[in-house]
């Protein structure tokens, strides 16, 4: 399995019959200012104390952050703390807005 995942292919599996979690690790005032519904968020520096009572290791996460930066360390450190099925949306919510849902302000 890839460690990122484009956009695109993030959108279908919202969509599908069981979607993934899709694991927002921006910043609480960047999602106030953008987001994606249904979303879950939980700060990067917040991951490490959350993650085992939050997250299920045997599911799929898609990791969100604003460029893709972010969602790529904590994609890598899921996946090293056993989360196998771990994946970081590349370009992030900027580009979930520029080529998905141009509804979805850019910052």
């Amino acid at each position: 399995m890839d460690l990122e995942i484009t956009v695109a292919q993030t959108k279908d599996l919202l969509a599908s019959a069981q979607p993934p979690v899709l694991l927002d690790v921006r910043e609480q005032w960047e999602y106030d200012t953008a987001h994606i519904e249904g979303a879950t968020l939980i700060p990067m520096n917040e991951v490490p104390a959350r993650a085992f009572k939050e997250l299920d290791e045997d599911s799929p996460i898609l990791v969100l952050c604003h460029h893709g930066a972010r969602s790529l360390s904590v994609a890598v450190w899921l996946r090293n703390q056993g989360f196998e099925q771990a994946q970081s949306v590349a370009g992030g919510i900027d580009a979930w807005s520029r080529t998905i849902d141009p509804a979805v302000p850019r910052y």
